[in-house]
């Protein structure tokens, strides 16, 4: 088979996932008002709950999607979801209740739950020393449509609350007819595994492979460092307006450079520091990186010492590819998907929580009655949640992590 071309058109689904939300983020508050006739505020509110629903439909379909992947193969669940994801769009581009785009954002996180199809999918095609490096590029697809899509979105709203809906049906549309032509099944009868209800959902997900040596610790490791990591998209914007006093510009400007770094390091420096470090001590270092890197941000006052920090923000972020590629060693191939799924699930939960916690923390330390105004207090507590992490995962006995090469 192609496997170029395949892993082309798995790291262009991750990018369509990534930017299919940023996509709809600039207009979003603009439809919701013109749908519901209502202020921005109120329209914040219906905003938030669309969110949460996305979410929890990745968290719940996460590990039925990925176990789906495993029976049926890769290929069918990716293509279908797709199109179903196309059609999606087009219902959000022509709804005209808040009903209507409620239903959207059920079915767009279901299919959105792929992601973990595609990391099954890059970690059938790899050696096993080669899946935290393409677990890697992975990642620096998300980075890339994190970046383009807000900036297309903001582009696309000069022509109307809908057109930037068109866009991602088109773009979802178009991938699909891609990976029709060039994506191969890579599950075989030696790895299909059949169905069962009982592991195709998060509870269930987790209390089969929890049983699994190490991994357990490593799966909560994964969710606290989520939540910790978090605190970037969470709370930056208002952080940013108030310690640094940021327009919406800058703020959504800085955001992009995160995004580009985060893109440079897992894409292209992923390989060479698991090559010199391995994948156990390229852990310890990215979540040693963090740590600093959030204390730093928790006192900074300046703005642009704190553009002068992303690219060590951003190498932090090799942590959670070489986690990724720890854990995906530890399963037999026949479970990629489940796994995949649970930690799709995994990251939905802290989709869910983290944001309630950081801005939380935030108002608490920047309201009038703040015992201590300290807007960096998110980044704080990220530095605490991401030292637990550390002590976790270093006092853990390994015996499936790599040697540097």
């Amino acid at each position: 088979m192609n496997l170029r071309l395949a892993k082309t058109f798995i790291l262009l689904s991750v990018v369509m996932d990534s930017m299919g939300i940023g996509l709809i983020m600039p207009v979003m508050p603009d439809l919701i008002r013109e749908i519901e006739g209502t202020d921005l505020s109120n329209a914040a509110v219906w905003g938030g709950l669309l969110a949460t629903i996305f979410a929890l439909m990745q968290f719940f379909f996460g590990p039925t999607v990925g176990n789906l992947s495993d029976r049926y193969g890769r290929r069918p669940v990716l293509l279908i979801s797709l199109v179903v994801m196309s059609f999606d769009y087009v219902l959000m581009a022509v709804a005209g209740t808040m009903w209507l785009l409620i239903l959207g954002r059920v079915i767009g996180g279901i299919t959105a739950a792929t992601q973990a199809t595609a990391a099954a999918y890059m970690a059938d095609v790899s050696k096993p020393e080669e899946k935290a490096a393409n677990f890697g590029l992975i990642g620096a697809a998300f980075g890339v449509g994190f970046v383009l899509g807000p900036i297309l979105g903001g582009v696309l709203a000069e022509y109307g609350t809908r057109a930037p809906f068109w866009a991602a049906a088109f773009l979802a549309a178009a991938n699909a007819i891609f990976g029709y032509f060039v994506l191969p099944e890579t599950v075989t009868d030696e790895i299909r595994r059949p169905f069962s209800w009982r592991r195709a959902n998060p509870l269930g997900a987790f209390k089969h492979i929890g049983k699994l040596p190490g991994l357990k610790r490593l799966i909560i490791i994964s969710f606290v460092y989520a939540v910790a990591f978090f605190v970037y998209p969470g709370v930056w914007a208002y952080f940013g307006a108030l310690q640094f006093g940021w327009s919406p510009g800058m703020i959504g400007l800085s955001l992009g450079v995160f995004g580009v770094g985060i893109a440079i390091v897992q894409g292209l420096l992923m390989k060479p520091i698991l090559g010199w470090m391995g994948e156990r001590n390229a852990v310890i270092f990215g979540l040693s990186i963090d740590v600093l890197a959030f204390v730093l941000l928790g006192f900074v006052t300046n703005g642009w010492v704190a553009l002068a920090l992303t690219p060590l923000t951003a190498l932090g972020s090799v942590a959670g590819p070489a986690l990724q590629g720890i854990m995906s060693r530890s399963v037999d191939d026949n479970q990629q998907g489940e796994l995949q799924g649970l930690v799709a699930s995994i990251n939905a939960v802290a989709t869910i929580i983290a944001p309630l916690i950081v801005t939380q923390t935030f108002f608490y330390f920047t309201n009038d009655q703040a015992p201590i105004f300290l807007p960096g207090a998110p980044f704080l507590l990220s530095a605490i949640l991401t030292i637990g992490c550390v002590a976790l995962f270093m006092s853990r006995k390994d015996s499936t992590t790599s040697a540097p090469t």
